[in-house]
């Protein structure tokens, strides 16, 4: 009979016990109080009132002066004269009155400058110096102001000569050109390139150029007259033409045909200014083109040097405001010009070239008011 060996630790397991297991910990019942709570029943909020009085309005912007914030403009100290000196030697003063109107006189000038350098045109635009009297002054005002213009906008100005017969035009530029206006008329046809056109001129040191009579030439007419001026505005931005003294003539009424602001040259003399005056009243007869020429003419009065008469100058000023006749300035003596022999701008006095500056600048202006099209 076999036996069963008890398994090890039977011992210690036959006076084990079971006793109940402990009951879990108490935990409370969360409650979820948004789906316990009655919305039917909860009271509705009072509304908010909010008095005029406690609502303020914005400001309103300041409005800020950008002068207020950068200041009045700070007076450069004096540099001319016994307060320039001291100025050298660190004693800085307040310019004197004469050299504040003398810094204005520049800005002024500067100013004038800019205005001929920055102007544009469509097309090329055509200046007339005329006035029926001769020995006043339309050869040199031409070459002046088309030298101005040109030294200004650094060339592309022409000055051309337009009267009847051969005028002076050659014998006051610098130069001795070959060929010149006569040439010109009968070659316009072949004219192909700029280069080629200007062997029919005397370029100036103003950087101007200068078609002129350099020999016995035909009568020019009308047609010679408007044809050049088409070959010459191919290859210049303005053209600046040399008058004779008939306004009646064919010549002339082309030379008004391509011309977009006039000049008269005047002397302080009666006789002068009345056939300036007898040349705008039959502009204005004429009316259209010719008539807002006239209108717009730019009147220079120039002095050559000979005794004038107060009365009698203040009594054109008074004769040539009457033909309303309102844009007019004062050209003082030049030895140079009136040496009548050829002009070089360099050599005109300070003054001189002041004057004519001032006055090329409203002759410019005078051209942006129109209404200048490509295809005049």
């Amino acid at each position: 009979m076999s036996t069963t060996a008890p398994f090890r630790g039977s011992a210690r397991a036959a006076g084990y016990t079971e006793t109940d297991a402990p009951p879990p910990p108490f935990q409370p019942e969360i409650v979820d109080e948004a789906s316990e709570f009655d919305e039917a029943s909860a009271p509705e909020p009072a509304p908010v009132e909010l008095e005029a009085e406690s609502v303020e309005a914005a400001p309103e912007p300041v409005s800020v002066d950008l002068a207020d914030l950068i200041g009045p403009e700070q007076v450069a100290p004096a540099a001319e004269g016994v307060r320039g000196l001291l100025g050298k030697v660190g004693l800085r003063l307040q310019p004197s009155a004469r050299e504040l109107a003398h810094r204005a006189a520049a800005a002024q000038l500067e100013q004038h400058e800019a205005t001929i350098r920055q102007a544009t045109f469509p097309r090329a635009v055509g200046i007339l110096v005329a006035n029926r009297k001769g020995g006043v002054g339309k050869t040199p005002t031409s070459v002046i102001l088309g030298g101005v213009l040109a030294s200004i906008r650094g060339g592309s100005v022409a000055i051309l000569e337009v009267s009847d017969d051969p005028g002076t035009l050659t014998f006051r530029a610098e130069g001795t050109p070959t060929r010149g206006i006569g040439e010109l008329v009968t070659d316009a046809g072949s004219i192909r390139s700029a280069g080629q056109l200007a062997s029919y001129t005397a370029p100036q040191t103003s950087f101007a150029s200068i078609i002129g009579t350099t020999g016995p030439r035909p009568r020019l007419d009308r047609d010679a007259v408007t044809g050049t001026a088409r070959v010459v505005d191919n290859y210049y931005g303005i053209r600046v033409m040399d008058s004779g003294n008939q306004p009646s003539s064919d010549a002339f009424e082309g030379a008004l045909a391509v011309t977009d602001a006039l000049v008269i040259p005047v002397l302080n003399s009666a006789e002068a200014v009345g056939e300036a005056i007898a040349l705008i009243d039959h502009l204005r007869t004429l009316g259209g083109h010719h008539a807002d020429l006239a209108d717009q003419a730019t009147i220079l009065r120039l002095t050559d040097g000979r005794t004038e008469n107060p009365a009698l100058t203040e009594n054109i000023t008074t004769v040539l405001g009457q033909h309303r006749l309102t844009r007019i300035y004062e050209i003082p003596y030049d030895a140079h010009i009136a040496e009548r022999g050829p002009i070089t701008l360099a050599k005109l006095q300070a003054t001189t070239r002041i004057a004519f500056v001032t006055a090329t600048a409203a002759i410019i202006a005078t051209l942006q008011n129109q209404q200048i099209t490509e295809n005049e």
